[in-house]
């Protein structure tokens, strides 16, 4: 099938290699036979969100953050609509903060979110930088990550990670993080996500395929570098949980 993915602002928001998320997933649709097309969204620029397959946002600077922000609001409405329609998404790192109802900056200015969620969250002085190891309710083995964000984040029903034994989570130490509503996932874990997790690069697969009716094909190819990748990292990760 032919595959639509729209990039939003790959300048501003690519911090800790966030671009690998789309590189990758392009090549894993691709290795399934599927034409894949990436259109990138900047200032003032034009998306039809309504034929996009998987809609994408990475992280950027807290400022970066509020710049884009300005400039995405103005299609509020279609990214909701293409959301409820099951659109595959993934905003990673502070472009999580984005689908929410507000972001309260370190100043206490608050700034109108996209409004896909009804989550708010308030920035401070104070950052949490570390390492994630964590759970999902999409698969058994453990998400990992690494996170670096000022934020607090509020009112999340269905977060991404149910539960963390390393790391910050929505509101505090571990706990749940993210969020996860139909086919939008969401998380301020960097690093990038679907690189370090070939499991939720599954999930976001599936969800794309779903979104057209269809379902993954039976037989697909074997990416070893990625699976040892993650077996390595996940190990190490749980052997400094285990010390704690």
């Amino acid at each position: 099938m032919d595959c639509k993915i729209i990039y939003l602002y790959p300048e501003l928001m690519s911090l800790y290699g966030s671009y690998a998320n789309v590189s990758l997933l392009k090549r894993h649709l691709e290795d399934l036979g599927n034409t894949v097309t990436v259109e990138t969204v900047d200032f003032g620029g034009q998306a039809d969100f309504a034929h996009a397959d998987f809609v994408y946002m990475g992280a950027g600077t807290e400022r970066s953050q509020k710049a884009v922000l300005a400039d995405l609001i103005r299609f509020a409405l279609e990214l909701k609509t293409a959301a409820e329609d099951g659109c595959a998404m993934l905003f990673a790192g502070t472009a999580m903060e984005l689908l929410g109802k507000t972001i309260t900056d370190d100043a206490g200015t608050v700034y109108e979110g996209l409004g896909l969620a009804a989550f708010t969250s308030v920035q401070g002085k104070k950052r949490f930088v570390g390492d994630v190891y964590g759970k999902t309710n999409l698969y058994e083995p453990a998400v990992v990550g690494y996170m670096n964000k000022c934020a607090t984040i509020s009112g999340v029903e269905s977060p991404l990670l149910t539960g963390m034994d390393m790391g910050f989570g929505n509101e505090g130490s571990k706990g749940s993080e993210g969020y996860h509503e139909r086919n939008v996932f969401a998380s301020e874990l960097t690093g990038p996500l679907l690189v370090k997790n070939p499991l939720m690069l599954g999930a976001v697969l599936a969800a794309i395929y779903a979104r057209r009716g269809e379902s993954l094909p039976k037989e697909i190819p074997a990416y070893p570098y990625e699976e040892q990748g993650y077996a390595i990292t996940a190990q190490q990760l749980k052997l400094r949980c285990e010390k704690v």
